[in-house]
């Protein structure tokens, strides 16, 4: 006989499992939705005219990606470039080195830092990183690295790849330390204390043993970093510089994928297939960041079934 808690527990079970289906859904629909929307300009362009192409002239009716994709990638690495030692070694500090009282003060800030939203970190850019990268770090480079064409831009007022690199490498860097932490804790202490007790010493031990032993979950923080890093958008918008072309140089600007949809988006919708190939854009990045998060939730299963 059903009683009046056990259908309370029937109905709450049902109203969870219709909750979590919803919210697996929803992924589902947004790609419909913008695989719907941008199928317009798939039917009139090849997709690898689309994607490979440098010309971007919606007026005439040319929409090369090549320029946004190229832009993103570029100031993605230079992030991934930045944060991943930084990230790397603070984890390592607080897991293994780190004081308890110095670890109470280290995570809250690192907590803050990654709820900080992202305007504030591109007004730092603005007034800290564009200048300092344009009076220090340009005019060392070109004095020192000026061979390198890697290093070298004729053109160039602060708002550059670098710039954005910088701002995108200190916001994704909270996240990769506090997950890489995590990993590094969840190796078991017996794994350790084997290790000393064969008279490695305890940096032989982190580095030989315990990063090893962490390596996938490490990984897995690096994936998670580089999906919010390849979406980025108000930050990077504001110090990229905002140039559509391919850039050669770190000190180059760019323009980046969620760039293109926030400053477009809306704007000249008069114009035939415009409105669908910012869609299709948005399609791309969508279709990156759930690659690399599964990727990354694959690898932390892994992690956790290795431990059971």
């Amino acid at each position: 006989m059903l009683t009046k808690r056990t259908i309370k527990d029937i109905l709450a079970k049902h109203a969870m499992f219709f909750l979590a289906c919803a919210v697996s859904l929803l992924v589902i629909f947004i790609f419909g939705g913008l695989f719907f929307k941008s199928s317009t300009i798939l039917k009139n362009k090849p997709l690898a005219e689309l994607l490979f192409s440098v010309d971007w002239h919606p007026s005439r009716g040319n929409f090369g990606f090549a320029p946004f994709i190229m832009g993103t990638i570029w100031v993605t690495v230079v992030a991934i470039f930045l944060a991943v030692p930084a990230s790397l070694l603070t984890a390592i500090f607080l897991a293994e080195y780190a004081h308890k009282k110095i670890r109470g003060v280290i995570k809250p800030v690192l907590d803050l830092l990654a709820g900080i939203s992202p305007v504030i970190f591109g007004v730092f850019g603005i007034l800290v990183i564009v200048p300092f990268v344009g009076n220090g770090l340009k005019p060392f480079c070109e004095k020192f690295l000026g061979f390198i064409p890697f290093f070298r831009s004729d053109n160039f007022t602060g708002y550059s790849v670098l710039s954005a690199g910088i701002v995108l490498a200190i916001m994704i860097f909270p996240t990769m330390a506090q997950v890489a932490e995590e990993v590094v804790n969840s190796v078991p202490q017996e794994t350790r204390e084997s290790s000393l007790a064969l008279g490695a010493t305890k940096w032989e031990t982190i580095k030989y043993v315990v990063v090893k032993k962490a390596g996938a979950g490490i990984i897995a923080a690096i994936i998670l970093g580089l999906s919010r890093a390849f979406g980025e958008t108000i930050a990077v918008l504001m110090v990229v510089g905002n140039v559509i072309k391919v850039p050669h140089s770190l000190f180059d600007a760019a323009y980046t994928l969620p760039a293109l949809i926030a400053n477009n988006y809306g704007e000249m919708m008069s114009i035939p297939l415009y409105d669908s190939a910012l869609l299709l854009a948005a399609l791309i990045l969508l279709a990156v960041t759930v690659f690399f998060n599964i990727g990354a939730w694959f690898i932390l299963l892994r992690i956790e079934k290795s431990y059971v």
